[in-house]
C-alpha cells in the first residue's frame, strides 16, 4: 500500500493526516479551494472535488491503494447518493482501492431502550438521517463484493475533542431530560477515531463492523451535567420529554428519542487499539490542562 485516498477531509480526516503522511502518499479530497494550503501543511496532496458533482470525481479514480470514506451523506433523501457517485468515480477507469474504511454513525441501531447493542445486532434506523448511512453501508458491501475489495465500517457516536466541547450548548443553559426520562448516550474522542481508522486500514477484518465507542456508560443528562462541572458552568435544567418537545428542535429531539449502550469489544480484540481517551473524564481532563508548547498530539 503506497497511496492513500481521504474523502471528506473535516477535522477527524486532518487528525489522522500527519500520521498517514509519513507513511504513504496522502491525497486529500476537499470541495473548498481555501483548504488547500492547510492539507498540504498536514502532509496531504489536496483534490478540489465535490461529492455532490459527479463530473469533478473523475479525478480521484485509479490513484490510491486505499480509500478512507469521511464523507456524511446528504442532508435529505432517502440513500446517500454522494457515496453512489464516489463508487462510480472509483469504478469507472483505473485500478480500485484495495482497502476501504468507512466511518458511519451508531445511530443505524435505532433506540434500543439503553440495552447493549453489539454490530452483529440489526440495524433499525429510526431518522432519515440515519437510513442514509445504512444506505451507504449497503452500496460499499455490494462495491466490495463485486470488485473484491475490503470494506470495513467504523461506527462512531458523538465524537468529541478539546475544540468540540458543549461550551455553547451549556452557556445557553439549554434543557435536558429529567432523570426518569434520560437516555443513554455513547462517545469517542476525535483523535482516537482517526487512530482507529488509520489502523483498520491494517487489522480491519473484509466486511466487518466495529462500533467505534469508548467505555464511557452514562446518560445524556449526566453527560451535560458533568461536562459543566468540568467546565466550571452551571448545570442545564433538567424537564421532562413534553416540557423538552415545545423548547428543542426536531433534530435535537430526535438525539433524545434513542437509548442504548455500544460493545466495543472487538475494536480492542480486533483491532488491538488501545484507547488514548477511555472515557470522557479522561478526555476531559486532557482537554483542560494546558500543554507546553510544541507537544504534539
Amino acid at each position: 500500500m503506497k497511496n492513500v485516498l481521504i474523502v471528506g477531509s473535516g477535522d477527524v480526516a486532518r487528525r489522522a493526516i500527519p500520521w498517514l503522511a509519513k507513511r504513504f502518499k496522502v491525497y486529500a479530497v476537499t470541495r473548498h479551494s481555501d483548504a488547500r494550503d492547510q492539507l498540504r501543511a498536514l502532509g496531504a496532496q489536496p483534490l478540489i472535488a465535490d461529492l455532490d458533482d459527479r463530473h469533478s470525481l473523475a479525478r480521484v479514480a485509479g490513484i490510491a491503494d486505499a480509500l478512507l470514506h469521511f464523507a456524511p451523506p446528504p442532508g435529505s433523501g432517502a440513500g446517500d447518493t454522494r457515496t453512489a457517485r464516489l463508487l462510480a468515480a472509483l469504478a469507472c477507469r483505473g485500478s480500485l482501492p484495495q482497502r476501504i474504511v468507512y466511518i458511519s454513525t451508531t445511530g443505524v441501531y435505532g433506540d434500543r431502550a439503553g440495552a447493549l447493542v453489539s454490530e452483529t445486532d440489526t440495524c433499525r434506523p429510526d431518522t432519515d438521517r440515519a437510513r442514509r448511512r445504512v444506505d451507504a453501508e449497503r452500496r460499499l458491501r455490494r462495491f466490495a463484493a463485486r470488485n473484491r475489495v475490503c470494506v470495513c465500517v467504523l461506527r462512531a457516536p458523538g465524537i468529541y475533542a478539546a475544540d468540540r466541547l458543549p461550551v455553547e450548548r451549556l452557556e445557553r443553559g439549554t434543557p435536558i431530560l429529567s432523570a426518569e426520562d434520560d437516555v443513554y448516550t455513547n462517545h469517542i474522542h476525535a483523535d482516537d477515531l482517526a487512530r482507529l481508522a488509520c489502523v483498520a486500514l491494517f487489522r480491519g477484518r473484509p466486511g466487518r463492523v466495529y462500533n467505534a465507542v469508548d467505555d464511557t456508560r452514562m446518560k445524556m443528562g449526566e453527560y451535560f451535567e458533568f461536562a459543566a462541572d468540568a467546565l466550571g458552568l452551571p448545570r442545564p435544567p433538567r424537564m421532562g420529554r413534553a416540557e423538552l418537545s415545545a423548547k428543542l428542535t426536531p433534530m435535537a429531539l430526535s438525539f433524545m428519542a434513542e437509548s442504548r449502550r455500544l460493545c466495543n469489544d472487538r475494536i480492542r480484540d480486533e483491532l488491538r487499539l488501545r484507547l488514548r481517551y477511555p472515557t470522557v473524564r479522561e478526555g476531559y481532563a486532557a482537554a483542560l490542562t494546558p500543554r507546553p508548547r510544541g507537544d504534539g498530539c
